[in-house]
């Protein structure tokens, strides 16, 4: 497929936005003191990889672009905190505040880029990705909900 430069520049910012939630869900999954919550990150850290692999697939074989994924992550939580403050929970807390904040980024970024490709195929496999940044935020919101860790 060919892309103009436009295009190219706005595959490069999503495939650096994808590697750098890998990289900080992975980190963070290994810094978090609850366990449902390392599994989240490290479920979330995989799908980001298939992003970061469906965005190379693009710029290489056009037949491969799907983003079906096949990772189920948890979408419920049991109160590992309560309402009072521990500095585990601060922890895991700020943890939560970055993800959180780093996936409203990365959707802003895609709903950006969704309406800046001119190929319909690309523009649906980058909604789809954007749709899936939207369910790790509400995964992460959840959690911090269920923890009152989120007002």
């Amino acid at each position: 497929m060919q892309f103009t430069q436009k295009e190219k520049d706005l595959l490069k910012d999503m495939k650096g936005q994808e590697q750098l939630c890998i990289d900080k869900y992975t980190r963070h999954a290994e810094c978090a003191h609850d366990a449902q919550l390392k599994n989240l990150f490290s479920c979330i850290a995989q799908v980001e990889r298939q992003h970061l692999d469906t965005l190379n697939s693009l710029e290489g074989n056009s037949s491969s672009q799907s983003s079906g994924s096949s990772i189920s992550c948890p979408t419920t939580f049991t109160a590992t905190y309560n309402s009072s403050e521990t500095s585990e929970k601060k922890d895991d807390c700020f943890l939560c505040s970055d993800l959180l904040a780093i996936e409203k980024h990365a959707s802003h970024l895609y709903d950006t880029c969704v309406f800046e490709f001119s190929d319909e195929s690309v523009r649906n496999t980058i909604n789809h990705i954007q749709k899936e940044e939207q369910n790790h935020g509400k995964m992460i919101y959840d959690y911090m909900k269920t923890n009152s860790m989120y007002s």
